[in-house]
Formats: structure tokens, sequence, C-alpha cells
């Protein structure tokens, strides 16, 4: 992919340096924290059920890997049916009022997963938490366009992308814990049961300060004073009219650019890496009892579960930093799913549980350094509706691994009797992935085919 402008001297980027360090601080200060907050919130109700199937909830509700990792995933059937249209509702009526009314709604959901009498229910309300969280990943993505210069995207991406190695550093010793006290605080009530319970709240009471706290648009921003908030406002305006003007690119063009669909490819080996480990490492972890003769805790394991993202979360803000510094997008997203991609199959064939949790933390150093360098090359040519539709739909297919990595990784262990066969199948599509990136690179840029196609649909 043809490198963006950042590396070509520009007045605006220039004029002013102190006054653009100063917004950029206060916008940072101001959204980054609670977006984290939002989003660690968001990815441990999605991915708690990891810790729930091997403590109780699959011997519970008679649950086989194929049946857990059908619960894992159906979760994303109904988070990718309505994407796009979530996305675009958020660009019409504003992220204030848009994610308010998304966390509410997956936090009570969430938190109804506690009363699940059967799989069948368990997989009803998997279905309906994507249907309530669809379009708050890409809506928050979209939404730091409106906030954030390309220049400095990749950084605030990584910033808020810090909950995710942050829900499981935090996240894996919190679930275990509760699981293992729950019965003390509500007795009678099974550990999962109490851990789904404790971690859906947080989300309804985000939700209500989603609405008093986020302001959709830098001109409404009475926390920047008028110098700041004016530059602000200009230089976002500014860069939206170069990216329309260059490419031309109307919603529905947007939506049916080969672009567009080689990185949502590109997405989906990122993050079929990514939710595999995310749902089954505490497993992983569980079966080294097996491998290697191992006693841990439920606790123990929650802790061995955070020492891969620990890794990770510092890893992925040097790495988006060193990207941003270079303004080199495409290796930065290639080279992470390289050595990611080689290194979890080969953690199926160490002999210690020291050395393969050395492997796996590498792997997730990997994914989660891609994810941020990533997110900044949708809107090098998307703006306005086409980066609202765009991102979501890049965010659809990718997230469609986030079905096919639990139920495929589930159904290959109880094919097969161990988890192998699912790293092997990890392995081979990130590094499919990188060679995806690497081919968009060369492309040729498609302005003119969208220049043409817009002379058409206005005339």
């Amino acid at each position: 992919m043809t490198q963006t402008s950042s590396a070509v001297p520009d007045e605006r980027r220039t004029a002013q340096p102190e006054l653009e360090r100063r917004v950029m601080r206060k916008v940072t200060r101001r959204l980054i924290p609670f977006l984290i907050a939002l989003y660690f919130v968001n990815y441990l109700d999605r991915t708690n059920i990891g810790f729930a199937g091997p403590n109780g909830m699959n011997e519970e509700l008679g649950l086989t890997a194929t049946m857990f990792g059908l619960a894992s995933g159906i979760f994303f059937v109904g988070y990718l049916l309505l994407e796009v249209p979530s996305n675009l509702a958020l660009h019409r009526f504003g992220g204030r009022r848009w994610l308010a009314r998304i966390i509410f709604s997956w936090g009570l959901v969430a938190a109804l997963m506690a009363f699940v009498p059967s799989a069948t229910w368990l997989y009803v309300l998997r279905f309906l938490l994507g249907v309530a969280e669809a379009g708050f990943f890409p809506g928050i993505i979209l939404y730091l366009t409106y906030w954030f210069p390309k220049r400095s995207r990749a950084k605030a991406t990584a910033l808020f992308l810090l909950a995710i190695p942050l829900s499981t550093v935090v996240g894996a010793p919190l679930s275990a814990w509760l699981i293992e006290t729950g019965d003390t605080f509500i007795p009678g009530m099974s550990g999962w049961r109490f851990m789904f319970l404790v971690e859906g709240i947080p989300a309804m009471l985000l939700g209500v300060a989603c609405w008093f706290y986020l302001t959709d648009r830098p001109h409404q921003a009475s926390w920047l004073d008028d110098e700041e908030r004016a530059w602000l406002t200009s230089e976002m305006d500014h860069e939206a009219s170069q990216t329309s003007q260059r490419y031309h690119y109307p919603l529905r063009r947007a939506l049916v650019q080969p672009r567009i669909w080689a990185l949502a490819f590109v997405y989906f080996g990122t993050v079929y890496g990514l939710y595999t480990m995310s749902f089954f490492l505490p497993t992983i972890i569980d079966g080294f009892s097996q491998t290697f003769q191992t006693d841990y805790s439920v606790m123990q394991v929650g802790l061995i579960t955070a020492i891969p993202f620990a890794f990770a979360a510092v890893a992925m803000v040097l790495w988006s930093r060193h990207g941003d510094r270079t303004g080199e997008r495409v290796w930065h997203v290639a080279l992470p799913l390289f050595l990611g991609g080689v290194t979890i199959p080969v953690a199926l064939y160490l002999n210690s549980p020291f050395t393969t949790m050395v492997a796996v933390t590498i792997t997730c150093v990997c994914i989660c350094s891609a994810l941020p360098t990533f997110w900044p090359l949708p809107t090098m040519f998307l703006s306005g509706a086409a980066a609202a539709g765009g991102i979501a739909l890049i965010n659809t297919v990718g997230n469609a691994s986030g079905f096919f990595a639990p139920y495929i990784t589930g159904w290959l262990k109880d094919l097969t009797g161990t988890q192998n066969a699912g790293m092997w199948v990890i392995g081979i599509i990130m590094v499919a992935a990188g060679f995806a990136v690497l081919a968009l690179r060369a492309a040729p840029e498609p302005d003119d085919a969208g220049a043409e196609e817009t002379d058409r649909m206005r005339s």
C-alpha cells in the first residue's frame, strides 16, 4: 500500500507545534482513559467465558469442547450482522448517545448470563450479547478519526487498544478470584455465574457515564479554549477534505472496494489469533496438568494467563510509536504477523511450561503489536460516511474470525484429542494475512477509478 503523505512537509503541521502538542495532550487526557475503561469492560465481558468454561460452566451445562467453541463464537453472529448499520448510526447521531446505548445494553445482557439454565440459553444470550455490542469497536475507531490527525492516530489507537492486554492482565486474576469466592458472597451461586453477574454491572454504569462525559466533535468541546477548539476543528476538517478530494469514495463504492476486502482479510488473520488466545489460553494452561504434570489452582491459571498480555501491553505502545515516528505502516503490520504465525505452532513442540509460555508470549506480543498499526490503513483513503461504513465492514469481516476461531479450535480438539491442529491453523492464517498486507503495499493508488465512478454517479 502506498504510503500516506505524512512524510511530506505540511505547513499546517509545522505552523503551530506548541499549540498542536497542547491540544493533543488535552484530547488524549480527556478521551483515552475513558475509552480504555470502556473497551476494558467490553473485552472482558466478551471473553470471560474463557474462564467460565474450564471452571464449572462446561461441567454444569454439559458442554463439549465443540459446544464451548460454539458458545464462544456465536457472539460474533449477532455482532457481525449489525456492525455496518450501527456504525452508520453513530456517524449520523453522534458517538455520545449511540455508544451509551451500546454500552448499557451489553452490560445488561452480560449480567443476565449469570442465570442461564442450559446450553441453549447460553447460546441465546451470547448471540444477544453480540447484538448489543455491535458497532462498539468500529465506532470507537471512527470516533478517534474525529479527534486525532492521521500522523498521531496509530499512537492514539494503541493507547485505546491497551484495553485488550489489560483486560487479561487485570481481568484474568479478577475473574479467577470471583470464581473462587462467588459462593462466599452469594451462597449457593456457582463461581462462574457470580463472575458473569459482577463483571456485567460496570458496563451499565459506564453507559450512563458515557452519555454525560463524551463530546461528539471538536467544535463542541467546551473543555478546550477557543484557540485550541478552532485549531483542532480546522485541522480535522482540512484532513477529511483532503482525503475525500483525493479518493472521491462515496459509501456505496467504498463497501465494494477490493482494497477494503483485502484489509478485512488482514484483520481476520490478526484477530483469529487474538480470539483463540483469549478464549482458549486458560484451557491450554489448565491442560499443562496432563502434558507436564503440573497442578495449578484457578488463581494461578489466571496469573499465568496474564503474563503474555502484560508483555504485549508494553510492546504495542512502543511498536505503534515507532510506526508513527517513521510513517511506515505496512511492515509494522506484516512483521508481527509473520513472527507470531511461526511462534504459535512452535509452542506445541516445547518440553516445559516455561518455554511453551515464552512462545505463547511472543505470539501475544506480535498480535497486539499488529492491531494498532493496522487501523490507520483504512483511513488513508476513507473519510465521512465512507469511513464509517468501510471501517465497520473491515471489522465485520475480520471479527468473523471470532466465530470461526473458537469453534474450529474446539472442533479440532474434539476430533484429534489435542490443541495441536488448532494452533497450526492459527499460524497459517496469520502468515497468510502478513503476505496479504504486503501485497496491498504494491497495489496501485485507487483514486482515479474512484473519481471516475463518482463522476458517473453524479451524472
